[in-house]
């Protein structure tokens, strides 16, 4: 089959992006849309199985039989989405058998913040780097950034590579299955005297660091993937609407939201520490 020249394919596959269309194989991309398309997915294959690995210690540490079964299974659904999201980025050249040898996921740093920086070369979103120390930790992770996480890949679900929008229907749902465990035990806890205040200090952590993960506000990257069909909306909608909803649900628990202001000079476009 004979291979359109770069800028050709550019020009096809941005008309047929601005009619509505899906990009369904490998020869319709163009070079940069493979590249931003393939950093996406890498972002969101590396953080589904680093979230697997952070959960994993609460399997046995869960405060009951029910739990237990609660949390493998969360860490099942992770998994199984880290390798949806491989599998795709298998289907646009990547060796992830290699990538994957290549790479400790289970990595955690003992830092108090991390601003928007990452502590490794992997794709993570930065919040996967912190340990989940206790069970306070473990719901607010759910309830801040499995939130954070569901309002992040909502542009995911009409993008314009149809293999990922296909792909997302059962991670989305899932993902809402996470949060809605977080937001019942967040009730719960925060109901009670006893644990009202721990669950605060743990909202008071996670918090500020889910706000982290959206990225800068008119970012020139963003805008990129928005041309390309890849997101719909600038990172600082997606944090604005994520607030929002953490405000609404904070409210009806008694729970107050923590300040967060961004650290322009932290906020970087692709942030990394080398490891």
């Amino acid at each position: 089959m004979k291979i359109e020249p770069n800028r050709i394919r550019e020009e096809r596959l941005l008309e047929k992006i601005a009619a509505g269309g899906k990009i369904t194989e490998l020869a319709e991309m163009s070079d940069e849309y493979r590249e931003h398309l393939t950093n996406l997915m890498m972002m969101q294959a590396d953080s589904e199985l680093a979230g697997a690995f952070g959960y994993v210690p609460w399997i046995l540490k869960s405060p009951d039989i029910k739990e237990t079964l609660q949390v493998s299974q969360i860490v099942k659904d992770e998994v199984r989405h880290a390798r949806v999201m491989y599998r795709l980025l298998e289907g646009v050249g990547v060796d992830v058998d290699a990538y994957y040898a290549s790479h400790n996921f289970n990595l955690r740093v003992d830092k108090d913040d991390l601003g928007t920086l990452r502590a490794a070369d992997d794709k993570r979103v930065n919040i996967f780097y912190y340990p989940i120390e206790t069970w306070y930790d473990f719901i607010m992770f759910n309830f801040c950034m499995d939130r954070g996480a569901g309002h992040q890949l909502e542009d995911s679900l009409d993008c314009s590579y149809k293999p990922w929008c296909d792909g997302m229907e059962g991670i989305f749902k899932e993902e809402e299955m996470h949060m809605a465990h977080g937001d019942q035990w967040a009730k719960k806890l925060s109901a009670e005297p006893a644990t009202h205040d721990e669950l605060q200090r743990a909202f008071d952590k996670w918090y500020p660091r889910t706000m982290n993960i959206f990225g800068r506000a008119g970012s020139p990257k963003n805008a990129l993937y928005r041309k390309y069909g890849l997101k719909k909306r600038d990172n600082d909608e997606v944090r604005r609407a994520f607030a929002a909803d953490v405000q609404e649900k904070a409210a009806k628990f008694g729970l107050r939201v923590p300040q967060w202001s961004p650290v322009a000079a932290r906020m970087t476009e692709e942030p990394f520490i080398p490891g």
